[in-house]
């Protein structure tokens, strides 16, 4: 049994990866939509959201709990009903959302958000 062969490739350097990370954003701002960009947005505020919740909660106090779960949940909760509604609002995907209009994918986004609060603010007691 022979010993593992060793790989003539080496990691990729601190340039290469910047480079491959510009190349990428570039793309991004080239190519993305602006409905889409603004979706993207919104989604990074949501995980910046509940990533200070937790860290408050680890750091501060988690009192009341319940508070955390709620917000905690929330966040959670409105970032996977709005990557739903990106991936129904992209142009990409139409082969796979072909019955699903844009409008139709934002009144289903509108109608799961005021659920999922409505349960949340119950939660919170």
């Amino acid at each position: 049994m022979a010993g593992p062969k060793s790989s003539s490739k080496s990691s990729p350097t601190s340039s290469e990866i910047s480079v491959a990370v510009s190349t990428l954003w570039k793309s991004y701002i080239d190519q993305t939509p602006d409905r889409l960009k603004f979706i993207d947005a919104f989604l990074a505020f949501i995980v910046l959201s509940g990533v200070l919740q937790f860290a408050y909660c680890v750091l501060v106090t988690n009192f009341p709990f319940n508070a955390f779960l709620a917000g905690f949940a929330s966040s959670v909760g409105q970032f996977v009903l709005t990557a739903s509604l990106r991936a129904q609002v992209n142009p990409e995907n139409k082969s796979e959302f072909k019955e699903v209009s844009p409008e139709r994918a934002f009144a289903d986004f509108a109608l799961g958000s005021i659920v999922l609060h409505f349960f949340v603010f119950n939660f919170l007691g």
